[in-house]
């Protein structure tokens, strides 16, 4: 069950209205920089006929201000004018490298993949070609889509964040206050539940009756001190982790089929690490229980403590159906379960418990037919 609706008509549309604005950017920029090419290439042309004007001309001849005026004002676009007669003269480039003939005939190569030769010829004769490469304009101009697809991306990618964030956030406070008021509201018949049982006891009723009353008494004020602890920072304290495992799944133990097997194993008889007793047993009651419902009620489920250098390794093992590995880090998302009934917060708050109160890390260790393997990971106490 999705615990937030998925609201994809407005997405369908906002995902629409990026892709017709962004393609109309990139139409839009497309079409300046072949409007700004075709220019360049009519400038050329214009300086290609003043060429071909100079080269027809006699030394003595007054050649006038027009052609001047075309020569002096192409400054930015690149060319390799190569005469009838073999000469080279090259404009707007470096004159370090005007004797290089390998990188004079790389640069004409390059040139024509850029933009078509310009041949000048004079009443049927030809005098020269003319090879011209982008100007430093266009050069920039082009890499313009992608810079401002770059931008678009990384601009969305930042609402994206800042959204997604925002709604966990929400979501947080709405679990938070939800727990507390689950604490509240039990508190009220808890008391209640505690003045009824010493009635009966005074009625001569059978201890072993009031004692089992006393131990649901007992599990209820354990639940309401969990969910009252939800949404503020809890108290550690040093507490022996192999004694506080193995409590937490022998109450499980004795109250669950007898078609489950259940086997603890620990490394170490005693490990001390700083723990919130009451947060850290209902995590390990809460994968336990998780096992025990992928197996259907029976089946196998251990737990095995293992120290691995300055962490120690609580590791809970069922024979359930398994976990697709694409869920691995989502089953932890809030929301996300695969019963047909609940709200799909167990592993999200158990992930809380463990990295944001106790600083560890909890994660899928391993998942297939034959059962998952889920591990918590805990600093040991120094």
């Amino acid at each position: 069950m999705d615990f937030n609706p998925k609201k994809k008509t407005s997405n369908l549309i906002l995902l629409a209205a990026s892709f017709v604005i962004v393609s109309l950017i990139l139409w839009n920029t497309n079409s300046f920089f072949r409007k700004f090419k075709e220019e360049e290439r009519l400038k050329m042309e214009i300086w290609a006929t003043a060429q071909s004007e100079l080269l027809q001309s006699s030394e003595e001849a007054d050649l006038g201000n027009l052609h001047v005026k075309i020569f002096q004002n192409n400054t930015s676009t690149p060319m390799i004018l190569v005469n009838k007669d073999g000469s080279i003269k090259v404009n707007n480039m470096p004159e370090t490298e005007l004797l290089d003939t390998a990188y004079l005939n790389h640069k004409i190569k390059k040139f024509q993949g850029e933009n078509k030769p310009i041949s000048i010829d004079y009443r049927g004769e030809h005098l020269a070609t003319l090879y011209y490469g982008n100007s430093e304009v266009l050069n920039k101009l082009k890499y313009y889509p992608i810079a401002l697809l770059l931008i678009i991306f990384l601009f969305g990618a930042v609402i994206f964040f800042f959204f997604k964030t925002n709604k966990a956030s929400e979501q947080n406070k709405l679990w938070a206050g939800m727990a507390k008021e689950t604490a509240h509201q039990i508190g009220t018949p808890l008391s209640s539940l505690l003045g009824w049982n010493e009635l009966l006891k005074s009625e001569n009723i059978s201890p072993a009756i009031t004692n089992e009353i006393e131990k649901d008494i007992s599990r209820l004020e354990t639940i309401t001190d969990r969910f009252s602890k939800i949404g503020s920072s809890p108290k550690l304290d040093e507490y022996d982790l192999v004694e506080e495992t193995k409590s937490a799944f022998e109450y499980l133990k004795h109250r669950s089929s007898k078609l489950i097997q259940f086997s603890f194993e620990s490394k170490v008889d005693h490990l001390p690490v700083l723990l919130n007793r009451s947060l850290y047993n209902w995590t390990i009651e809460n994968l336990v229980k998780n096992g025990i419902d992928a197996m259907r009620g029976k089946g196998s489920i251990s737990l095995e403590i293992v120290p691995e250098g300055n962490f120690v390794n609580v590791l809970i093992t069922d024979t359930g159906h398994g976990i697709p590995k694409s869920d691995f880090q989502s089953i932890f998302n809030p929301g996300v379960t695969s019963k047909k009934r609940g709200w799909g917060l167990g592993l999200s708050l158990v992930k809380r418990i463990v990295e944001e109160y106790h600083k560890g890390k909890i994660k899928v260790l391993s998942s297939g037919k034959a059962g998952t393997i889920m591990q918590i990971s805990l600093k040991i106490k120094s």
